[in-house]
This record gives C-alpha cells, sequence and structure tokens, in this order.
C-alpha cells in the first residue's frame, strides 16, 4: 500500500468512527428511535456493520493483492494462539451480554433498553471490555499483511477512544456504581495477582 493508499485507509476509519459515535449519540438514537420506532437498534447495528464492511472492502482494494508479511514461525504461531484466544474470550464474553439487547431484538419485542443492571461478573470480573479484548487479540493475531496490520492499528485506537466515551455514557447511566467499578476493574487485560 502506497503512503496515499494508507491516508485514504484512515481517513476512511476516522469518518466510521465518527459516525458510529454520532450514531450511537443520545440525540442522533432519539432521532432513530422516532424513525424506526422499536427497530431503532437494529437500524443502528445495520448501519454500523455497512459502514464498518465498506472500510474493510475499500481497505482490501486499496491493498491491491499486497504480498503477506513475511514473519517468523514462533510470532505467526503466537498470532494463531491469540486468535483463538479471542474467538474464544469473544464467545464468552458474548454469552455474558444480552444478545436480544445487544442486537436488536428485544426492543421489537418491546423490552426496555435501560433495564440492564450494570455487568461486573463473568469476564466482567476481570476486566471493563472483554468483547473489546477479544477483538484486539483476533485482529491482531490476523495482522499477517500490511492491510490487516493497519487495520489492527486503526481498530486498537477506535477501540481505546471509544471505550472511553462508551463509560462516560456507562457514568451517565449507572453513576457512581460504575465509577467504583471503573476504579477497582481494569479496561483490557485482567490483573495478574
Amino acid at each position: 500500500m502506497s503512503v496515499a493508499d494508507h491516508l485514504i485507509y484512515a481517513l476512511l476509519w476516522l469518518g466510521f468512527a465518527l459516525s458510529h459515535s454520532v450514531l450511537a449519540g443520545a440525540d442522533v438514537r432519539r432521532g432513530i428511535g422516532r424513525l424506526a420506532g422499536r427497530a431503532h437498534r437494529l437500524v443502528y447495528n445495520a448501519l454500523a456493520i455497512l459502514a464498518l464492511l465498506s472500510v474493510l472492502a475499500t481497505g482490501r482494494w486499496l491493498a491491491n493483492n499486497a504480498p503477506p508479511l513475511v514473519l517468523p514461525l514462533a510470532l505467526r504461531w503466537l498470532m494463531d494462539v491469540a486468535v483463538i484466544v479471542g474467538l474464544l474470550l469473544g464467545w464468552m464474553a458474548l454469552r455474558s451480554y444480552q444478545l436480544g439487547a445487544f442486537i436488536g431484538t428485544a426492543q421489537l419485542r418491546g423490552a426496555d433498553e435501560g433495564a440492564a443492571p450494570l455487568a461486573v461478573s463473568g469476564l466482567h470480573r476481570w476486566m471493563r471490555h472483554p468483547l473489546y479484548s477479544a477483538v484486539l487479540l483476533v485482529v491482531w493475531g490476523m495482522a499477517r499483511s500490511e492491510l490487516v496490520l493497519a487495520t489492527a492499528c486503526w481498530v486498537t485506537l477506535y477501540l481505546i477512544i471509544g471505550s472511553r466515551i462508551e463509560e462516560q455514557r456507562l457514568i451517565a447511566r449507572y453513576g457512581d456504581a460504575y465509577r467504583r467499578y471503573r476504579s477497582a476493574t481494569p479496561a483490557f487485560l485482567p490483573q495478574w495477582r
């Protein structure tokens, strides 16, 4: 990928991050809710997935079948382990979420989106963002080309910044309970004691 290709890819990730954050904002969520009714969460997720797929597809086009990175065998094995651990962690993290509310099908059935308690059990006992940790393990484990390495960098930046924005919303929603949880629990990596 040329420097211009990387710049275009960076701008696409910036556009995705900004659009995703804007869509997650309270005013836009209310607007989507007025237009889509109970399907607002499904619409939000569909828009986010379409935006992400367009960034990834454009990145693939920009990479133009670039050759894979030459990596030592031990590093490739470690990366394979990271992908496997990330997939397992992601599966375990998703099991702890109310998937219907996460995806948007619970809202279609009339469930109250604000009724979910603060999650502090399961993987959330050890880290505040286990799903983000899983994504980071998978994307860095797959970074065997210039494109995927760039993707890993942008995803990492997006998740770090996005988690801070998300935590402000969680503080607004759960108050001191979330502040205490945040001060006692690391964001992405569990503390080894």
